[in-house]
This record gives C-alpha cells, structure tokens and sequence, in this order.
C-alpha cells in the first residue's frame, strides 16, 4: 500500500523540498481540496481500483476523468506546492 505522500510524489511534476509528514499534509489537503478530490487523492494511496473508485464516489467514467486531471492540475499549482511542502 502507498502513503499519500507517495501517491502526492507521484502526480507532481517538479518538488524542490520534500512533503511534510501524513498528518500534517491531511490537514493542508483538507483546505486545498474538495471533499471528492480528497477522496480521490486517499482511493489512490490505497490502490483501490478506479471502478470501485468510480461506484463509491458515484462518478462516470468522462466524470473521473475530469476530477482526476483537476486533482492533478491543482497538486502541480505552485501556491499549494508550497504548503505541501516543508
């Protein structure tokens, strides 16, 4: 199983300083994020597979899509980088 710090690792494209710690990191993501985002971002960590992900967060395919990619965009913004990071 991957952490969240793993999984936050893993979608953003260029990290100068490491992540903070899980705790800390929940509590920042919870402000940055919206609760279906978030979800989301934990269904990655644990590698619960997209169609599962899709029927618990009552999403379509073209609806996943869209929410993963705005996940994304918005982990790879510079202003939450820099909370995210320590």
């Amino acid at each position: 199983m991957s952490t969240l710090n793993q999984e936050i690792e893993k979608h953003i494209k260029k990290l100068v300083h490491p992540l903070k710690d899980e705790h800390e990191l929940r509590e920042v993501l919870k402000t940055k994020l919206t609760k279906k985002e978030l979800k989301l971002l934990k269904a990655w960590a644990e590698m619960i597979p997209t169609n599962e992900i899709q029927t618990t967060l009552s999403l379509d395919e073209e609806r996943y899509g869209k929410l993963s990619a705005k996940l994304i965009k918005k982990l790879n913004q510079e202003k939450i980088k820099q909370v995210l990071c320590i």
